[in-house]
C-alpha cells in the first residue's frame, strides 16, 4: 500500500518519515519552490518526491493533507479530482470543520475519508503520542484497514465518532490554552521585559508558564490561527476567558476581598472536588528554568491562572474529562492550576496579592490587556491579524525560543512519565 502525502511541511515530514520507517511505500509534494529541497532531504529515506498533488494523488492508497486549516479547501479543491479509485483520504488539520467541508465537497463518492489529528507538535516523535482518528465515510472493513496504517505510527489511538465532538474537545482543550499562554508572551512584550529577568516569575509554576509561552511561539502561527478562529466552538471558549478575566481584574482593582475570593472558591470547589493526585511534579517544575538562579520568588496574582479555572467554572467544563486528548500545553496549564489551587497556603498568597500587592498590579494589567486585544482578534476571525499579533510577539523573544522549545521538551518529558 502506497502512503502519499500532500503538505510535506513540519508535519508531513514527521508523518512520511514515521510511515517510510515502519516499511510503507510513502510519496509526497509541496509547492513547487521546496520540492528540490525536499527530495534531497528525503530521497535517501526511500520517500518519492512527486511534481504536485495530483501526482500523489493518482497513485496513493492514502492519502493525508498536511496543509494549514485555512487553506486546506483550496488545496482539497485542486487535487481531488486525482484522487485514485477507492482511496482512503484524511487531513491533519486541528479543526475539522473546513477540512471535512472541503472533503465532502470535492472529494469523488467512492473515496473513503478516515481523518485524524495527532496532538503533539513536530517536535516529538509519533511514537506514544496521542492521535485522534475519526471515521466520516468508510465501511468496517475500510475504517480497520485505515485504522492498521496509524498504528505503524506508534501512537495511542483515540476513535472519536464525529468531527463536531473532536471540534468541541480540542476547544475545550486547546484554544483558550493557546490564548491564555499567548496573551502572557504580548503582555511581556508590551511591558518590554523577559520574565526571566523578574523575580516575580521565578519559582515552579512560573518557570512551566514562561517555558510554554516560549514553546508556543516557538512554532508557526497558522498552526494556532486556524484551531482559534476556524473551529466554532473556540469562539465561546475564548469570549467566556475574556469575560472572566475582566470579572476578576475588576474585583481585584475595587479589592472587592469578598467577592473575589466567593469566585475563587467556588470555582476550586466545581474544578478540584477530589483527592486524585498532582499531574506535575514540584521539583521538576522547580528544575526547568531561564530564570537567574539567585532570583528569590516573590508572590504573583497567577491571574492567568485564576481567570482559567474560574472560566472552566463559569461553561460547566471539567478538564479532567478531557485528558484523554491532551495535549502536552493543556496538561500542563491544568497541572499548574492544580497545584496552585490544591496548595492552601499558596492560594491565599495569591490571592493576597492579586487584591493588594500594588508593585504587580501593572503586570496584571498589561496581560488583562493583550487578553482583550487576542479575543477581538478572534473574535472577528481576523486570521492576518492574529499572525501579525502571534509574530510580534515571537519577534520580542527571538534568540531565546531554541533554548526553550528544548528545555520545555525535556520538562515536558519528565513530568509526564
Amino acid at each position: 500500500m502506497r502512503i502519499g502525502i500532500i503538505g510535506l511541511g513540519d508535519m508531513g515530514r514527521l508523518y512520511a518519515l514515521a510511515f517510510a520507517k515502519a516499511g510503507y511505500e510513502v510519496c509526497g509534494t509541496d509547492v513547487s519552490d521546496r520540492l528540490e529541497a525536499l527530495t534531497r532531504e528525503l530521497s535517501s529515506q526511500q520517500i518519492e518526491i512527486l511534481p504536485d498533488g495530483h501526482e500523489v494523488s493518482r497513485k496513493s492508497d492514502f492519502i493525508i493533507y498536511c496543509v494549514e486549516a485555512e487553506k486546506v479547501e483550496a488545496v482539497v479543491s485542486q487535487f481531488a479530482k486525482s484522487t485514485k479509485y477507492g482511496a482512503i483520504v484524511a487531513g491533519q488539520t486541528s479543526v475539522k470543520h473546513p477540512e471535512i467541508a472541503a472533503f465532502d465537497k470535492h472529494l469523488p463518492i467512492d473515496a473513503n475519508i478516515v481523518t485524524c489529528h495527532s496532538l503533539h507538535g513536530p517536535g516529538f516523535n509519533t511514537e506514544g503520542q496521542t492521535l485522534v482518528v475519526i471515521r466520516h465515510r468508510a465501511s468496517d472493513e475500510v475504517y480497520q484497514k485505515a485504522l492498521k496504517l496509524y498504528n505503524a505510527l506508534g501512537s495511542k489511538i483515540i476513535q472519536m465518532k464525529s468531527y463536531q465532538q473532536h471540534d468541541k474537545i480540542v476547544a475545550d482543550t486547546q484554544a483558550v490554552t493557546h490564548m491564555g499562554f499567548e496573551s502572557m508572551g504580548s503582555a511581556w512584550k508590551n511591558a518590554g521585559f523577559y520574565p526571566w529577568d523578574n523575580p516575580v516569575y521565578a519559582g515552579g509554576i512560573d518557570n512551566v508558564k514562561v517555558l510554554t509561552t516560549l514553546r508556543i511561539f516557538s512554532y508557526k502561527s497558522h498552526i494556532y490561527a486556524g484551531l482559534a478562529i476556524l473551529n466554532p466552538y473556540a469562539q465561546v471558549q475564548v469570549r467566556q476567558y475574556a469575560k472572566t478575566e475582566s470579572e476578576l481584574f475588576s474585583l481585584m482593582i475595587a479589592e472587592n476581598e469578598t467577592a473575589f475570593r466567593e469566585k475563587i472558591y467556588a470555582a476550586k470547589n466545581f474544578v478540584f472536588n477530589d483527592d486524585r493526585p498532582l499531574l506535575l511534579n514540584d521539583q521538576v517544575m522547580d528544575a526547568f528554568s531561564m530564570a537567574d538562579k539567585s532570583h528569590t520568588r516573590k508572590p504573583n496574582s497567577h491571574l492567568s491562572i485564576l481567570s482559567m479555572v474560574c472560566a472552566w467554572h463559569a461553561m460547566g467544563v471539567s478538564p479532567y474529562d478531557n485528558l484523554i486528548c491532551q495535549t502536552p500545553p493543556f496538561r500542563l496549564r491544568l497541572g499548574i492550576a492544580e497545584y496552585l489551587f490544591k496548595d492552601e497556603e499558596l492560594l491565599e498568597e495569591t490571592i493576597q496579592a492579586a487584591l493588594y500587592d500594588k508593585s504587580i498590579r501593572k503586570d496584571d494589567l498589561e496581560f488583562h490587556t493583550a487578553v482583550h486585544e487576542w479575543a477581538s482578534i478572534i473574535g472577528y476571525g481576523d486570521m492576518k491579524g492574529y499572525k501579525a499579533h502571534f509574530e510580534a510577539a515571537k519577534t520580542f523573544f527571538d534568540g531565546r525560543l531554541e533554548q526553550a522549545r528544548a528545555l520545555s521538551a525535556e520538562m515536558i518529558s519528565k513530568l509526564m512519565d
